[in-house]
């Protein structure tokens, strides 16, 4: 009999454990590419790191049950607690810690560069509008407001933060309809993006930061001299942080146009020196300014950025 319990415990650990990878495979980004539905891959991102929480040491983050409150039109009725009704005869949903109106504005770089992508790897633009979707569609399922801004050499497109469920379909339908494209001009689309936030809330930020390095950071203490807290995901390609591409290359400026050809090798030791030292004092001046900083390559998985996310969002 024990033995019997015990295999039938087993075949329910592996099914669970096939689950759960079926699920993980869509954190993956080039699983995630060949969908091509950017609100499919959003659910699937989505469905794939929560199954991931509560198989994790961080399932602590699932949303925690506060306390009831009174029926209102609108709720979703599978918030009721039917157990009160049998008592009380009156209809109460069940409240919860995130019910907090957290407001939270997502700017995403689409300039030029943003389009980069090396072999194998999906571009850092798509990479971006993946995790926006999947976040959008997260905070909105946890009774936040979210919006968008999209930026190059201004500000060209900004849906303002709405918690209605409905409001993620406009938001997955701008993404999918944006090409990354045009110079950059991080700092002063920033700058006007924080002029434009009346009310404190989170701002996240996607973007390569190919741009003068100290206008950037001086737009990015912008928003925290406006109260806002800021979360900043500096999204590279991997071939731009470890510059192996081979023999031969032609390097070409995708906002500029202007090109080169040399030997990537005799360029990698002071390539390497120099993206060491942008990266090290970007993440150094948003540490001294109480700015999350996350550093994430086009190759890694979603989970890890959304996980940085759900950190940042218990401590406000």
């Amino acid at each position: 009999m024990h033995k019997f319990i015990f295999k039938i415990v087993y075949i329910l650990k592996l099914r669970e454990l096939s689950i759960l990878q079926d699920y993980r495979k869509y954190l993956q980004p080039q699983t995630a590419a060949q969908i091509g539905n950017i609100e499919l891959i959003a659910r699937l991102v989505v469905e794939g790191f929560i199954t991931g929480l509560h198989r994790s040491p961080y399932h602590g983050f699932s949303v925690e049950f506060a306390e009831h409150r009174q029926y209102r039109h609108g709720d979703e009725t599978k918030n009721i607690d039917w157990k009160v009704y049998a008592r009380t005869n009156k209809f109460y949903v069940k409240q919860y810690e995130e019910e907090t109106n957290l407001r939270a504005m997502i700017a995403i770089d689409s300039s030029a560069s943003m389009g980069y992508a090396s072999k194998g790897n999906i571009s850092k633009f798509d990479y971006s509008c993946y995790l926006t979707a999947a976040l959008a569609t997260l905070m909105i399922n946890q009774r936040d407001a979210v919006g968008i801004a999209l930026y190059d050499e201004d500000i060209s497109k900004i849906l303002p933060p709405r918690s209605k469920p409905s409001y993620i379909s406009e938001i997955l339908k701008t993404l999918s309809n944006v090409q990354p494209s045009n110079a950059t001009h991080t700092a002063e689309s920033l700058d006007k993006l924080a002029e434009r936030i009346k009310r404190r809330g989170l701002v996240i930020i996607f973007s390569d930061f190919f741009d003068d390095k100290q206008s950037v950071l001086q737009a990015l203490k912008h928003f925290r001299h406006r109260n806002h807290e800021v979360l900043v995901f500096h999204i590279l390609d991997p071939r731009e942080i470890d510059f192996k591409l081979g023999e031969g290359a032609n390097f070409k400026d995708l906002e500029s146009g202007e090109e080169l050809v040399t030997v990537p090798y005799h360029l990698q030791v002071s390539y390497s020196k120099a993206v060491s030292e942008f990266i090290n004092e970007i993440k150094k001046e948003c540490y001294n300014h109480n700015i999350d900083y996350n550093l994430i390559d086009t190759s890694k998985p979603f989970d890890k950025a959304l996980r940085d996310y759900l950190t940042k969002r218990r401590k406000i």
